[in-house]
């Protein structure tokens, strides 16, 4: 007993004001950004004569509207035009972006800072300045109302190119050398040697690059005229008439429309924070 009775108190852990301010704010914020999404589910879960009511939990949920949305076969082919166009731009993405990063980054010639200048200078003209040009451009090559209008804008981008040329140029020249030696060409170094090793940076672009597309609205709705061609964004907007809008039907189309994003952020989140992490160090 008298042993026991020696030993030292341990030490109360003390609450820190700071982390309590930090992690309430933390919280407020989070309520903030989910009441949309809750809302959202809650509405696709009404039908019309309830969308009014702002109770998150239904009095009577129905699953009628997205039996209704699946079974729509405009919405199937919006949510195939969707895919292709932002599976097609992603792999556009990559391929190019990497290539001229890489380019950028180990190769030595005459006006390469002249270009990558030019190339980040057009990250300070707006989309709405863009949207003129583009739109030319596609009428004078035939491709308004095409799967080629959607797509060429962002087929190949200034951020993507920064970005792989930061993390090339964290690529050992050793290496490149010595696969020189060995006698492969450059595409073959690059594509074998150098693209594996900034695998983060090519997974964080992808996901960038296919989350962008996916919920792109603007520039699809301005080359689109006919409903076979309407991305998803563009082809849900279509219920909002002027006489009467469906929510329930917009968001239970949006609600589809998340799942991707949500799938998506939840398996490969951690290279969507190592990118932007390893991204801001190299910048």
């Amino acid at each position: 007993m008298a042993a026991a009775q020696s030993l030292p108190a341990l030490p109360m852990s003390k609450v820190k004001p700071g982390r309590v301010v930090a992690w309430t704010l933390l919280f407020i914020g989070g309520v903030i950004m989910v009441t949309p999404l809750l809302f959202m589910l809650s509405t696709s879960l009404k039908d019309a004569s309830q969308v009014y009511d702002l109770r998150i939990v239904p009095a009577a949920p129905t699953l009628e509207n997205y039996w209704q949305i699946l079974g729509d076969g405009r919405f199937l082919r919006w949510l195939a035009n969707s895919t292709i166009v932002a599976l097609s731009v992603t792999v556009s993405n990559v391929f190019f972006d990497s290539l001229v990063g890489y380019t950028l980054a180990k190769f030595r010639f005459r006006g390469r800072y002249i270009v990558f200048v030019a190339i980040l200078s057009t990250l300070m003209i707006p989309t709405e300045m863009l949207v003129l040009p583009w739109y030319l451009m596609a009428s004078q090559f035939g491709w308004l109302d095409s799967y080629w209008g959607i797509m060429f804008p962002g087929m190949m981008t200034a951020f993507g190119t920064f970005l792989m040329k930061q993390f090339f140029e964290g690529v050992p020249d050793d290496f490149l050398e010595a696969a020189r030696i060995d006698g492969l060409n450059e595409f073959t170094i690059w594509w074998k040697i150098a693209l594996p090793l900034v695998t983060p940076a090519l997974s964080a672009l992808a996901i960038f690059t296919f989350l962008g597309n996916w919920t792109a609205f603007f520039w699809p709705l301005i080359v689109t005229t006919s409903a076979e061609l309407y991305t998803l964004p563009v082809g849900l907007s279509s219920f909002a008439v002027e006489q009467s809008i469906q929510w329930e039907k917009i968001m239970t189309g949006a609600s589809i429309a998340t799942l991707p994003t949500l799938i998506i952020f939840l398996f490969l989140q951690r290279y969507i924070v190592r990118g932007v992490m390893l991204a801001g160090l190299k910048g």
